[in-house]
């Protein structure tokens, strides 16, 4: 039986080469600060390719009624319907934190607000019940 011997000298040379492959590896160490990610907006999406979460900056501009506003920077997270369920804004005059109720709902929600120099927590119920909580 000459294939015993032959396999004992290939087991030994895989042996070493596997030696020497290990005997090159060194520890990898990270090189200088973490990068950055930078861009004008993020989307996070789900196996099925809807948006469910977006941070972006939203440009100063009008609204359809001509009320002007300020570039805002604004978090979304979004159901799997597409219902921004959670809001979460920042502007230099105002910033805000608002929560909507479950979809098929058009007037629940939770609007947290700070604006200047004054703050409030307005609640309202789908039936139309309403309280606005002042300082």
């Amino acid at each position: 039986m000459k294939i015993q011997p032959f396999l004992v000298v290939l087991t030994l040379i895989n042996l070493a080469l596997f030696a020497f492959s290990l005997a090159g590896l060194r520890p990898v160490n990270a090189q200088g600060a973490p990068a950055v990610l930078r861009g004008r907006g993020l989307e996070i999406v789900d196996d099925q390719g809807r948006v469910r979460a977006s941070i972006s900056v939203m440009p100063a501009g009008k609204s359809a009624a001509g009320d002007a506003y300020p570039e805002t920077v604004l978090l979304r997270l979004i159901t799997e319907r597409g219902r921004p369920s959670v809001k979460l804004s920042a502007t230099e005059a105002a910033s805000g934190l608002s929560f909507a109720g479950p979809t098929g709902t058009s007037e629940t929600y939770v609007i947290l607000q700070a604006q200047g120099k004054t703050s409030s927590l307005k609640l309202r119920n789908e039936d139309g019940r309403e309280q606005i909580v002042k300082p």
